[in-house]
């Protein structure tokens, strides 16, 4: 069964019902500074940064998309790439693309123009659907993109190399295309994280997108009165396959643009929001604010707020300790996933384990995982090796790209590049990425270990270990750290909390600067071995 076949059913049962709002807290401040200059009232300003939209409203205007593009040429098969912020139009055109038996091709906001031209070329997209942040970097490289013959512009004054999708799509029919689909169709493209060179295309069929919304409910078991908080990017795999636990469920969804403290909490406040998915980051401020002062729980509406969970990188168990003093009655889980197996899931903690916060869990609803030598054989219990998993999940392929294909996807496994390890109680621990490991003077570095002891200290906020080049050594391990703000860290405070580190693992370089991370919480380990790998840094010299 196709992912759209969800959708019809939601607006078939559900139609009057809201399915989606957008929350834009940025837009609601603005205009209230502007309202007070004027030393005016504004009489409704709830209206001027919040919309929604009901289940039948959602599905019919994906239709409209839908008959738009097959009117304009576009046929199963076809690509269509999607760069948009995260807004009320952002699923209603990924589901009208999905209804016409194209393939959706959502690319990263942060993109550069040259990156939008990579990867519209990479993914061979017939068309593009853009909003009003993106005109420069389109404009930039529109005439080169010569196999994109279709643009299409969601906002007010359309350029003029683009048409307006508004208008269009109005004039479109609501009746259902009805375009045979299959789970075996291709159904869409997401693009890798670039954290180790240039993304790839990751093309996943329909039944990949309906798995998803199996693992993602069993996991979370998203009800009818649940309300989910959507912050994190939708071009990205993590957050629209939470959200399809949402869609299988017939349940609302807010979608919030901005991550600030106050921003978060009014959303959950307001809106009523049960489920929150966080990044490190996010929740690493939630929790500065209060203890700051910034925020006071006091002023929020958050008893129906029943889980928090987490994905994208490892978390400190510190962290949730830290969380659960505020939130002690919040179900809290850990998720582990790659775009390549559609996101979230694959591998998760479970709400009744948080006695073993700091693993990532162990395998999600349908699927497997093993951790593997370099021969692809198990390890034994304990040991660390690669991270496989299996499960329906899985990509197809590296689109048009066969021999990079090949190199993760054998025998069914999806070899992840993550290292791991098991306890005794059959839980996955992530070690580091495997090209992320520091080879010192013979010795195994997993900057993950050293960034999980760091960020134990109290005033800091955020850390990346990274491997520099040592002529004696080969490499040493160094530690850029981001101090929380009104704290105060110096090398020699962290030489002395690192002691209780073996030796070699203590860092011989310290760096006091932010630590970068991608839209998705990523660290940029690549942008740091670049700035840093030549740069002037703090050396600690380790004594035994």
């Amino acid at each position: 069964m196709p992912i759209t076949e969800f959708l019809v059913r939601n607006a078939s049962l559900y139609g009057d019902e809201v399915s989606l709002i957008e929350v834009n807290p940025e837009l609601e401040e603005k205009r209230a500074i502007t309202w007070r200059e004027y030393e005016l009232i504004e009489p409704n300003p709830i209206a001027m940064y919040r919309r929604e939209i009901t289940w039948r409203e959602f599905d019919n205007q994906a239709n409209q998309f839908a008959n738009l593009l097959l009117k304009k040429g576009i046929k199963k098969g076809d690509q269509v790439a999607i760069l948009l912020m995260n807004c009320l139009e952002w699923l209603p055109i990924y589901f009208g693309i999905l209804k016409t038996g194209a393939i959706a091709v959502p690319l990263n906001f942060r993109y550069t123009a040259e990156e939008i031209k990579y990867c519209l070329e990479l993914s061979e997209a017939d068309a593009l659907i853009f909003g009003p942040e993106f005109i420069g970097r389109v404009e930039a490289v529109f005439d080169q993109i010569t196999k994109v013959k279709l643009r299409f512009f969601v906002g007010e004054d359309c350029p003029p190399f683009a048409e307006c999708y508004r208008t269009l799509a109005a004039k479109c029919s609501t009746e259902d295309p009805s375009i045979a689909l299959t789970d075996e169709d291709d159904a869409a493209i997401y693009f890798s994280s670039g954290t180790t060179g240039f993304p790839k295309a990751i093309l996943h069929k329909h039944r990949s997108l309906v798995s998803s919304c199996e693992t993602e409910q069993n996991h979370h078991g998203q009800g009818r009165e649940d309300n989910f908080l959507c912050i994190p990017p939708l071009y990205h795999t993590g957050a629209k396959m939470h959200w399809f636990g949402s869609l299988l469920a017939g349940s609302k969804a807010v979608l919030l643009r901005g991550v600030k403290p106050k921003w978060i909490l009014n959303a959950v406040s307001q809106e009523k929001v049960t489920i929150v998915w966080l990044l490190v980051p996010w929740a690493q401020d939630i929790l500065d604010a209060i203890e700051s002062g910034e925020v006071n729980l006091k002023d929020y509406e958050l008893d129906q707020w029943r889980l928090m969970h987490i994905g994208a990188q490892p978390v400190p168990p510190s962290l949730i300790k830290r969380w659960k003093t505020y939130f002690p009655n919040h179900l809290y889980d850990t998720n582990y996933g790659l775009s390549e197996s559609i996101g979230p899931g694959c591998v998760h903690l479970g709400t009744e384990n948080i006695h073993k916060v700091g693993a990532i869990g162990k395998p999600g609803y349908h699927w497997e995982a093993r951790i593997v030598d370099e021969s692809g054989q198990p390890v034994p219990q304990g040991q660390v090796g690669e991270l496989t998993v299996k499960g329906p999940g899985l990509m197809t392929c590296y689109f048009n790209d066969p021999e990079a294909t090949a190199k993760v996807l054998k025998d069914g496994w999806l070899f992840t590049g993550d290292m791991a390890q098991m306890d005794e109680d059959g839980f996955i621990f992530l070690v580091d990425r495997k090209k992320d490991v520091i080879i010192s003077g013979g010795e195994n570095i997993y900057p993950v270990q050293i960034e999980d002891f760091l960020r134990g200290h109290n005033a800091i906020k955020d850390v990346a270990v990274i491997g520099l080049p040592d002529q004696r050594l080969g490499e040493i391990a160094a530690a850029i750290i981001e101090v929380k703000p009104q704290h105060q860290c110096s090398e020699e405070d962290i030489m002395a909390f690192c002691s209780a580190l073996p030796r070699y693992k203590r860092p011989r370089k310290i760096i006091f600067a932010d630590v970068p991370r991608n839209p998705t919480g990523k660290i940029e380990k690549p942008k740091l071995r670049e700035l840093y790998a030549g740069g002037s840094v703090v050396e600690v010299q380790i004594k035994s």
